[in-house]
């Protein structure tokens, strides 16, 4: 297995397509497409530090706010993601712990759940992916039920570790195990279709470029 910043980096030089279309390939799943980027901009790519959020008793111990372990095991390669799945209509990330992240190094967020205070992070261009945006704060409503467990966000189960991509086409999940292998065919698959570009550009009919041997490209071994 390769080294996980050169993964990381090589992650991030691919779109959210083209390593869907690897997926699909591979018979893999791993694609979102319900959390749009709704602060920051540009790709981002890293590995998955997890936290989950609902209602119920905090975890015993001295009171800490939802999130500020998660960001506390984060760093430059990390990208904070959680699941706020549990149907109240509570923050689940806001601006100060935006502001933690920034300095920590994390990459972005990706919250299946309500977050607050997006106008802060677009002014701070810290990016964030989510399904939905609010005013309400956790406290009083929900708590942190763990960090670095897995957690759901739609019918994915994201782990600790796991591998993120996140454009503005899509969040794409890629596990360990898998992600040598993804890679290998998203890098071919970008490779290809630069060559296609490439005709397009020489004036080769699209018809053409986009016939039998892209129609097939995804079933060959």
């Amino acid at each position: 297995m390769t080294d996980r910043s050169d993964t990381i980096r090589r992650l991030a030089r691919i779109d959210s397509c083209a390593l869907s279309d690897a997926l699909d390939k591979l018979g893999l799943k791993g694609q979102l497409t319900h959390l749009p980027q709704r602060s920051g901009e540009g790709r981002i790519a890293g590995v998955a530090t997890t936290f989950k959020v609902g209602p119920g008793e905090p975890p015993p111990g001295p009171p800490r706010h939802l999130g500020t372990t998660a960001i506390e095991e984060s760093g430059p390669e990390s990208i904070i993601v959680i699941e706020q799945s549990s149907g109240v209509e509570a923050g689940c990330w806001g601006g100060l712990l935006t502001r933690g992240a920034i300095a920590r190094g994390v990459a972005g967020v990706v919250a299946d759940g309500p977050v607050r205070d997006i106008d802060e992070a677009r002014e701070l261009g810290f990016p964030i992916f989510t399904n939905k945006t609010t005013c309400f704060t956790a406290r009083g409503r929900v708590v942190d039920q763990g960090t670095n467990l897995d957690v759901k966000l739609g019918d994915l189960t994201v782990s600790a570790g796991d591998y993120l991509i996140a454009d503005n086409s899509a969040v794409i999940v890629i596990k360990p195990a898998d992600v040598d292998r993804v890679l290998a065919a998203a890098e071919e698959i970008a490779r290809r279709e630069a060559g296609m570009i490439k005709a397009i550009h020489a004036g080769t009919p699209i018809s053409e470029v986009m016939g039998g041997n892209y129609e097939h490209m995804l079933e060959e071994g």
